[in-house]
């Protein structure tokens, strides 16, 4: 049977400046394991620590730009656009340009600190 999330989950972000993060779908907010989903808020500058995650992350840019580097190069992911981080790739995320970016994150099995494998900061 099909069930209502009311509202997201405010969960703390790593990195340079703070970042809003809404989960609707995950470890948190809905005790879901198998996948999360969360709308992202990033401010002009904000970078986080470059990770190796254990999961697969599908991210859909609203608006502003996602930089996301790799271990081969960047990408810049504009709204429309999307990006798909294979797990176990190491990737930094960040939002360079005025007005930050928003986006949603989807990720596969659901996101949790103890598998993020973050970069020391």
């Amino acid at each position: 049977m099909p069930y209502l999330i009311e509202s997201p989950t405010l969960i703390e972000s790593a990195g340079n400046r703070p970042k809003q993060i809404e989960e609707y779908v995950g470890r948190v907010n809905s005790s879901e394991e198998a996948a999360s989903v969360a709308r992202m808020v990033s401010p002009e500058g904000w970078e986080e620590p470059g990770q190796r995650p254990e999961f697969r992350e599908f991210t859909l840019v609203l608006s502003g730009m996602l930089r996301v580097e790799h271990e081969g190069g960047v990408i810049e992911v504009r709204p429309g656009q999307a990006v798909v981080a294979e797990r176990g790739e190491w990737v930094r995320y960040a939002s360079p340009e005025a007005g930050g970016a928003e986006y949603i994150a989807v990720c596969l099995p659901a996101f949790s600190p103890e598998t993020v494998h973050r970069d020391p900061e």
